[in-house]
């Protein structure tokens, strides 16, 4: 499969995961979904290292890191977007979490050394601004913490911002590994984190109540979003430039707007869809600024 195509893909899938958590969880909690989620997700890339004939046991050094992987990137992370999810819109949710390049842009900056130039500091403050517009819906400050929607909003923004500090505290535990070994193992130990919430609230009887669509949503998220998603993404990874593939990461608002319209019939103000537009437009200046090495 052509890279570009890989990296496409994987886009589609997460932005129609927000669409399918927040379709799921009107049947079941946010703690049973992510760790079927993560349980599913972690079969698959399991599988795959299997028949890639691919160690399934990482090297024991390697097993401090994954440990911090798997909680900041599965355990965390998944737990604040499913709680935020269900105060938020998907919409919303996809917008916001085009915040991530931006993050990640900000924590280059403080841990590798990297100057900013005038076109990135201009990309951050049109994606803040944008961003401040997506969470406050245009409001006075006053009504920032109203409920339902906006303290949701807060959850998925400061998920983004913990996505970022993942891939950050990952990235030599990935070049060491590989991606899918990095993968597969923090997703393991991030869903053996979620195992004593999920036994403690009883997470196994709500399987019962779920409806055809919910089961769909939950096979969605875990094999689709957690398994594929990730697969798809990393083999494009491995052939194609990191820089052109994660221009493809602008398109996952867009998918996530048209599913949610489109599936959940969730409706779009003026001023969500003018703030999202401008965190990708600031999420494409920081990306296209040419990088200013620290001396």
């Amino acid at each position: 499969m052509p890279p570009r195509l890989q990296a496409f893909l994987a886009v589609v899938l997460w932005g129609i995961s927000f669409v399918a958590t927040k379709a799921a969880l009107r049947e079941i909690s946010p703690v049973t979904l992510i760790f079927t989620r993560s349980a599913l997700g972690t079969l698959l890339l399991l599988a795959t290292l299997a028949a890639r004939r691919l160690p399934l046991v990482p090297p024991r050094a390697s097993w401090g890191p994954l440990a911090l992987m798997g909680f900041v990137g599965v355990c965390f992370h998944q737990l604040l977007q499913a709680f935020g999810i269900r105060l938020t819109t998907a919409v919303q949710a996809g917008w916001i979490v085009g915040l991530i390049p931006i993050w990640s842009a900000v924590l280059a900056g403080l841990f590798l050394r990297e100057r900013f130039g005038t076109g990135k500091i201009a990309g951050l403050a049109l994606g803040f601004a944008g961003a401040a517009l997506v969470v406050s819906r245009g409001r006075a400050t006053p009504d920032l913490l109203a409920l339902p929607g906006t303290r949701g909003d807060l959850l998925m923004l400061a998920s983004t911002l913990n996505w970022a500090i993942y891939t950050t505290l990952g990235h030599a535990t990935i070049r060491r590994l590989g991606s899918l070994r990095a993968t597969a193992g923090a997703m393991l130990v991030g869903g053996l984190m979620l195992t004593p919430l999920f036994l403690g609230t009883g997470g196994w009887r709500e399987y019962a109540t779920l409806s055809g669509a919910g089961i769909a949503a939950v096979l969605y998220l875990g094999i689709g979003a957690s398994g594929l998603g990730y697969l798809f993404w990393y083999g494009a990874l491995e052939r194609v430039e990191a820089s052109r593939v994660a221009a493809f990461l602008y398109l996952e608002p867009l998918v996530t707007l048209v599913t949610a319209v489109a599936l959940l019939h969730e409706p779009v103000g003026l001023t969500t869809l003018a703030g999202g537009l401008v965190v990708l437009a600031g999420v494409a200046l920081v990306q296209r600024a040419p990088a200013r090495a620290a001396p």
